[in-house]
């Protein structure tokens, strides 16, 4: 009888053994996995990245920059606007990069307004073109207007290119962009003049505030968290995410001028600055 059961509990000692080292495979495998996650996402992620992300946002600028040329030479520089919001769509789609949009309530479509953003990714623009909801005209430096097919596109779309190095000739060009800047058509700047390296926000200049003042128009802060970890400053290190952009209450100028300028950028950059991760 007793020999009879020796099979059986051979085979229930190795059975057990064999279910108390699966589990500790098991448990070896995810502890490696989660202690590598992110190095494993990111291994993972590098031939999608190289052979279709990175070629993609290429072609597409292309192609949409030339349709927003055409459609802007046939119709209107806002109607061409609208390739430049695919554009920022489409490429967010295929990173992937999901946006959450706070506070659109706050936008009046009928208002002209100097949106005001902190900058931490070239992402941004995408987040602002796909996502902002309103016609408006980008200030950026001059040396994207050399860019083929996008720097051309940008100016029939009538954005603004202000030379950083000589500042009579950048303040002569933003007055000049007052006429653009009616009837809902806004004008963007990102104050701190280049992207944050580290998410925290950097010294603001006073050309946006000098802008709402001598024109009357009120600010509208805007606060972007996410995009630095989908595209840090200075690097391809490409990853998908999320990102999140606050749209606060406008910000009134009456009251503002030359004297006390630094009050009003002040509390804008602590209006932003709140909400940041």
């Amino acid at each position: 009888m007793e020999l009879g059961n020796a099979p059986k509990e051979i085979f229930e000692k190795y059975w057990q053994r064999y279910q108390n080292d699966r589990q500790r495979f098991s448990n070896n495998v995810k502890s490696f996995v989660e202690k590598n996650e992110d190095w494993i996402s990111r291994t993972g992620y590098q031939p999608y990245k190289w052979l279709f992300i990175l070629p993609l946002l290429i072609t597409t600028t292309v192609i949409f920059g030339i349709l927003a040329i055409i459609a802007s030479l046939m119709f209107t520089p806002r109607t061409g606007g609208i390739f430049g919001v695919i554009w920022a769509r489409v490429n967010s789609f295929f990173t992937p990069m999901t946006v959450n949009v706070v506070g659109a309530k706050n936008i009046d479509p009928a208002t002209s307004y100097v949106i005001v953003s902190n900058h931490q990714s070239m992402y941004d623009i995408y987040v602002l073109y796909g996502w902002l909801g309103v016609d408006f005209k980008w200030v950026m430096k001059k040396e994207l207007g050399n860019v083929p097919v996008l720097g051309l596109a940008c100016k029939i779309l009538g954005h603004i290119f202000i030379d950083r190095s000589d500042t009579k000739s950048a303040v002569e060009t933003i007055n000049a962009a007052k006429t653009k800047i009616v009837n809902g058509t806004c004008v963007l700047f990102f104050p701190e003049g280049t992207r944050s390296g580290d998410g925290k926000i950097g010294q603001f200049k006073k050309g946006a505030f000098k802008f709402a003042i001598d024109f009357g128009k009120p600010i509208l802060p805007v606060t972007i968290n996410g995009s630095r970890n989908i595209l840090p400053k200075g690097s391809l290190d490409l990853m998908p995410g999320g990102v999140t952009m606050i749209i606060h209450k406008p910000i009134s100028v009456n009251g503002y001028d030359e004297e006390n300028m630094n009050i009003l950028m002040d509390r804008t950059k602590m209006v932003i600055g709140a909400s940041l991760d």
